[in-house]
């Protein structure tokens, strides 16, 4: 045989085991997507699920105590939802502030798409909610709470009253709410709405407990449809013109001289005189979680619900700035994420990063229903009912900061790398240029007491998160900004 047929046998037996191998890989592939969308179409329930999500309004993830991070928290209610249900670990919200949070959960969109950039603005009308689309898919949508994506009167800095229909986001059906309660009730007295604005007031009664009242006597209704129901409580908010959370009558004194997290007990703040009523304040939402859990299990819609626990941001008690929040610390931005119903039981911790962004493709995927292609998050429903999906997961969020300046960070599972518009400016919803400000390596640093922002032997890796954050932001509908490298370690 001569040297060119040689050759020329051996090039065939090549390519030919070539494309036998790149037969069985794509075979593989197929039969793997074939095995995961089976394992997600097992999970999906024969009957769409109710959906109640509860949401708590400036939860620091710490204060669940199943997390095992802060051992004077009394949260058995929460602690028994970690026990049968999915735990995400490492949850954030991609804005830490009340009303812009809201509308990125909402319209699985970054705030500077939803017209919520900071508080006080109307969410954009036209863009597709998780209300929205789970009435078009023959679900009720139902409001109990807190709202906060009106237009306020910013001049005055009041709620504008009850909110109108076209305001409400789809919640069509039930609607027991105010636009911002901090504004139109107090921790024993207040003044709700109906859906034909005709006002639902309190006296007497703890916050936390008349909402729960409410949330009780809807889910003990005979319902003809699937449900979705949104439980939004103020606490363990502060109480804006009394400059502090309130806890029920004699829970704080429970709590005098508790733990005092970490990240907190090495800066000055307000935590000395407020963790007391924090602390109250999360016990008292506890205690309404195990009253909802136990009355869906007694009218026996349990076992077809999927119940969601998590917040909007967490807090930081004027550790970080001049207020509560409005950082890219982790206690501005990890939030608690408990989920158990179909297609979430089943006790789990999960690491992957997740973002509030992320939880409204999430629900309508376990509810059988599609996801607008308009919507910037993922469904992290996979990661509760296929263990390969954890090697594709992003694991990084894009934050946007307004209020305290305008920022913009991105945190992945070891690093929070911030940039900040370098005036100071706070009217603006994005900048053309920022400046590096903060950088913590979350795997030596959790509790962010080392700034290394400007400091050399973290050059390489700074450049690197910068270009990660911009493509983010280009993703996010942002044009790529100028952002100049720090030049001091401070």
């Amino acid at each position: 045989m001569s040297e060119n047929q040689e050759t020329r046998r051996s090039f065939l037996k090549g390519s030919v085991a070539t494309a036998l191998a790149a037969a069985a890989s794509a075979v593989a592939q197929a039969q793997s997507s074939v095995e995961a969308n089976r394992r997600a179409s097992a999970a999906l329930p024969a009957t769409p699920p109710n959906i109640v999500l509860y949401v708590a309004d400036q939860f620091r993830a710490d204060f669940v105590g199943a997390n095992g991070r802060n051992g004077s928290v009394h949260t058995p209610n929460l602690d028994a939802l970690v026990a049968c249900g999915k735990n995400f670990t490492h949850a954030v919200t991609n804005q830490p502030v009340c009303g812009p949070a809201r509308s990125v959960l909402f319209t699985s969109r970054h705030a500077t798409d939803t017209g919520v950039w900071h508080n006080g603005l109307g969410m954009k009308r036209t863009l597709p909610t998780l209300a929205g689309e789970l009435r078009k898919a023959g679900y009720t949508a139902n409001l109990i709470g807190k709202w906060h994506l009106a237009l306020e009167n910013v001049a005055d800095g009041g709620d504008p009253g009850p909110v109108k229909a076209e305001d409400r986001g789809g919640f069509l059906d039930l609607w027991e709410g105010a636009n911002a309660l901090e504004h139109t009730s107090h921790p024993y007295e207040g003044t709700i709405w109906d859906r034909d604005n005709k006002p639902i007031t309190f006296k007497d009664q703890y916050r936390v407990d008349f909402l729960t009242d409410r949330a009780e006597r809807f889910l003990r209704q005979k319902q003809e449809k699937p449900f979705f129901l949104f439980i939004s409580q103020l606490e363990p908010h502060q109480q804006n013109d009394m400059h502090q959370p309130i806890a029920p009558k004699g829970a704080a004194a429970r709590y005098a001289n508790s733990t005092v997290p970490d990240d907190l007990r090495a800066l000055p703040g307000t935590w000395q005189a407020q963790l007391p009523d924090y602390y109250g304040c999360v016990e008292a939402i506890d205690n309404s979680v195990g009253r909802v859990r136990r009355v869906l299990e007694e009218e026996h819609l349990a076992d077809n619900t999927i119940f969601i626990f998590l917040s909007d941001h967490g807090c930081h008690f004027m550790t970080r700035n001049a207020e509560y929040k409005r950082s890219a610390h982790n206690s501005s931005i990890r939030i608690p994420l408990l989920v158990d119903g179909p297609g979430f039981r089943g006790e789990q911790q999960i690491k992957e990063l997740v973002g509030i962004i992320d939880v409204a493709p999430t629900l309508l995927e376990a509810a059988g229903v599609a996801v607008p292609a308009s919507w910037q998050g993922h469904s992290f429903f996979p990661l509760a009912n296929d263990p390969e999906a954890r090697a594709h997961w992003p694991n990084q969020q894009l934050v946007q900061i307004s209020e305290s300046m305008t920022g913009r960070a991105i945190r992945t599972p070891d690093w929070t790398y911030c940039v900040a518009e370098a005036s100071g400016s706070t009217k603006l919803p994005a900048a053309a240029s920022y400046h590096e400000y903060q950088m913590y390596d979350q795997r030596s640093d959790p509790n962010e007491l080392v700034n290394l922002a400007g400091r050399q032997e973290y050059r390489a890796k700074a450049d690197e998160l910068r270009e990660q954050l911009k493509k983010l932001l280009v993703e996010a509908g942002e044009p790529i900004p100028e952002i100049v490298s720090a030049k001091l370690y401070p």
